[in-house]
């Protein structure tokens, strides 16, 4: 294994590592945007096939430790409470797919970063949209049809989610590990996929083994940060880094 990450070059290697502790600390504090920052700043000098493998890993173990931080009682609570968003977002994610090649990536990144944008924004402005115990279930199942359909197309279902469930105001503990379990469960699937396709082996599967024990270092360091944070600035904190991953898929959509 460590001779097989060599041959990646120490300044890649280093670089990689780097990454997955930022990324790490990012999720940690808020609960989302590692697989964005991972994704985003290795494909810029690896391969499409060593990024998305190196993402897979980091991905799984992060998340589950972000839904089990309280006990397995408290993760399994949150996907009862949350079960019809859960399965909605699991049902189109699939749907989803299925129809990748049909529909342009570039414009789905478009559209759904320009909206994540705007809406962050405006947030971060001073509006504050409220989910009313009357629209809870057509809004949990509406978002989360629009969340697994965008992460099917594209693999990217984290803003949605988590704009989601800053409208419902939920304390930070819970909005945390709500998003553990929901990625969660999304990241057993993707491993267990590209563990069938033969993604997820060889220099791949090193690389993300690799990459495991920056990201979970970090998750630990940004949990650190969240708990110093009050609700007030940990809504600031994810507004903010949604308006980074919105403006990060615009770029992706514009530069390929």
């Amino acid at each position: 294994m460590i001779a097989e990450l060599a041959a990646m070059g120490t300044v890649a290697l280093g670089a990689a590592l780097a990454l997955a502790l930022v990324a790490g600390v990012v999720k940690g504090m808020t609960g989302f945007a590692l697989p964005m920052i991972l994704i985003s700043g290795l494909g810029s000098f690896l391969s499409p096939e060593l990024t998305l493998a190196g993402m897979i890993l980091p991905g799984l173990v992060t998340n589950l430790f972000q839904a089990f931080r309280q006990g397995i009682r408290a993760a399994f609570q949150s996907v009862r409470t949350h079960w019809r968003y859960l399965a909605t977002m699991l049902a189109f994610l699939t749907f989803g797919s299925q129809i990748v090649l049909s529909i342009p990536a570039g414009l789905l990144f478009l559209i759904l970063g320009t909206t994540i944008t705007f809406f962050a924004s405006l947030q971060l402005a001073g509006w504050r949209p409220q989910v009313s115990v009357r629209h809870r279930r057509p809004t949990e199942i509406g978002t989360g049809a629009v969340a697994g359909f965008l992460g099917g197309l594209t693999g990217t279902w984290g803003p949605p989610t988590a704009m989601y469930l800053t409208a419902l105001g939920l304390p930070k503990i819970e909005h945390v590990r709500v998003q553990g379990a929901v990625y969660g469960t999304g990241a057993v699937m993707l491993t267990l996929a590209h563990l069938q396709s033969g993604l997820l082996s060889g220099m791949g599967l090193n690389l993300s083994i690799a990459l495991v024990f920056p990201a979970l270092a970090g998750a630990a360091i940004g949990v650190v940060v969240q708990d110093r944070l009050d609700q007030e600035r940990f809504r600031t904190v994810i507004l903010t880094v949604l308006v980074l991953a919105g403006l990060n898929l615009v770029r992706r959509a514009i530069l390929g």
